[in-house]
């Protein structure tokens, strides 16, 4: 017993010095695909395609509880200028719902089927050619009014969709954007950084109420897969930016609100189409309000998250 014990440690002693060996001898992964260069900035392909983006807010109270959770969905779909043979890429919003503070979720029927161009926010008019008349005044489909706040939201929606799928996805003019990003783990300040952009919408956010980008920057942060597309993954990141807000909710009213935002995500990059795959987005925003009426500041604290997700029927579906 005493020399078969002997030999069994013997015999382990051998066959963990051989894997010992073994290990320092594996290959590395071949890293090569990683370190190839990429055009993002390459033409998307002139298929039509859909998107469904699904954006949260949660209020919070100053003691940390959550107060009220409001869920915006919008479905839009894109027929690209080359289809088209418009001077611009053409969108249609086909369906947009509100899920207000848990209220069963309603459609906006002045939303269904409302179409419009794309216009690059270097040109003038409506930020992205986005027609502030169509939220004045919105009802939902049981006919009671969308409040004044809450359609300020719906708008958004729409400013949110192409500051991810069209700003940062697409090349940038008069400045650095996705056209710099060749190789996994570079990282660039893009245009937009430190830009202020108009909020006012309508009759109620009245002119002069303004947000300000931080230190936007741009990295190539490595590749992914969305529904079996390969995808290289772009993420974005605000910085330090601010806005202010100025709101008639009645005649004889103002109402200011200052604050800071800080908001990022990853955009997947389809390699093939150089459409959007999927793009996300968290943000914190803290506000404080002064109203003319009452004797003290509000101040309130905003969680955002948003998934946008390309719906396009690949070929043969």
């Amino acid at each position: 017993m005493r020399t078969h014990g002997i030999l069994t440690v013997a015999g382990l002693v051998m066959i963990c010095s051989s894997i010992g060996a073994g290990a320092g001898e594996a290959k590395r992964t071949d890293a090569s695909i990683l370190r190839q260069t990429f055009d993002l900035a390459a033409k998307r392909t002139p298929q039509p395609q859909a998107f469904e983006m699904e954006s949260r807010m949660i209020t919070y109270a100053l003691d940390g509880k959550r107060l009220a959770t409001d869920i915006f969905r919008l479905h839009l779909k894109c027929v690209p200028a080359r289809v088209t043979g418009k001077n611009a890429d053409e969108y249609t919003c086909t369906k947009f719902t509100v899920q207000l503070a848990g209220a069963p979720e309603v459609e906006l029927p002045a939303m269904k089927d409302w179409t419009y161009r794309f216009a690059p926010a270097s040109e003038k008019g409506p930020v992205f050619g986005i027609d502030h008349a169509q939220f004045e005044k919105l009802v939902d489909a049981k006919g009671q009014p969308v409040p004044a706040d809450k359609a300020y939201h719906v708008y958004n929606a729409f400013i949110d969709f192409h500051a991810f799928c069209n700003v940062f996805a697409e090349p940038a003019t008069g400045g650095k954007g996705i056209q710099d990003l060749k190789a996994v783990g570079q990282k660039i300040v893009h245009a937009a950084a430190f830009t202020e952009a108009p909020v006012n919408l309508g009759s109620s956010v009245k002119e002069g109420s303004t947000f300000k980008n931080g230190e936007v920057t741009l990295e190539f942060k490595g590749l992914s897969l969305v529904d079996d597309a390969a995808c290289a993954i772009v993420a974005y990141d605000s910085g330090e930016s601010s806005f202010q807000m100025v709101v008639t909710p009645m005649p004889n009213l103002e109402v200011r609100t200052v604050g800071s935002s800080h908001y990022k995500g990853d955009i997947h990059v389809d390699l093939a189409t150089r459409w959007v795959r999927k793009a996300t987005m968290d943000e914190w925003v803290v506000t404080e309000t002064t109203v003319p009426t009452l004797p003290n500041k509000m101040n309130a604290v905003v969680e955002r998250n948003l998934v946008i997700r390309n719906v396009t029927p690949k070929a043969g579906e």
